[in-house]
């Protein structure tokens, strides 16, 4: 048998003990440090830090959001929440997204957020795919639309992913957020952050 650590609890601590060791996180409110230990776990990346933008009021928000359902973008982000308990909504696949990108021109990802408005206000928002989706959210939230509790932001491409990003960065609305400045992100990632807040590094 080849030799490696097969223990799961050992694996997480291990794992935990070495981004300690090796990443920067100086940069952080103290309060994301459970979450941003999870992020760099989900990526492998240590320098993700560099770009990891978190309010001071992130955390706080989050936390008390999470009794209310969760709004994502991805299939892949939902499945990846590790806390059976939250309530997590996806519309990208309802069929009424399908029409409304069709008929508003978008993508079908920006036209799922349409249908988050009856649970908008006061939730937390899950983006882990789709630039489109964070940039519908905000010319929702822009037009007078309901505000989330906080915007979780780690859309990923070479298309607008960055530049959604740096909006909300630049343009919180007075939302507390968390996001990774540039092209980098993912539903793992996205997932990860949820997954800082509900479990923590337990």
């Amino acid at each position: 048998m080849m030799d490696y650590i097969r223990d799961p609890a050992a694996i997480y601590a291990k794992s935990f003990a070495i981004i300690r060791s090796e990443a920067d996180l100086s940069s952080l409110p103290a309060s994301a440090e459970d979450l941003a230990i999870r992020m760099i776990h989900s990526c492998g990346m240590t320098d993700i830090t560099i770009d990891l933008r978190i309010s001071a009021d992130f955390v706080e928000s989050s936390t008390k959001a999470l009794a209310k359902p969760i709004l994502t973008d991805a299939e892949m982000l939902r499945h990846g929440i590790i806390d059976k308990a939250l309530q997590v909504i996806c519309t990208l696949n309802d069929p009424r997204s399908r029409e409304i990108g069709i008929s508003k021109q978008t993508t079908r990802s920006a036209a799922a957020v349409e249908l988050w408005k009856p649970d908008l206000e006061g939730a937390l928002v899950v983006i882990g795919n789709a630039p489109t989706a964070l940039y519908a959210l905000l010319e929702m939230i822009d037009a007078g639309g309901p505000k989330p509790a906080a915007i979780a932001a780690f859309p990923v491409g070479f298309v607008g992913a960055a530049e959604s990003k740096e909006e909300l960065f630049k343009n919180s609305r007075d939302i507390p957020f968390a996001t990774l400045l540039g092209r980098r992100g993912g539903s793992a990632m996205a997932a990860a952050c949820v997954n800082g807040l509900s479990k923590g590094l337990s």
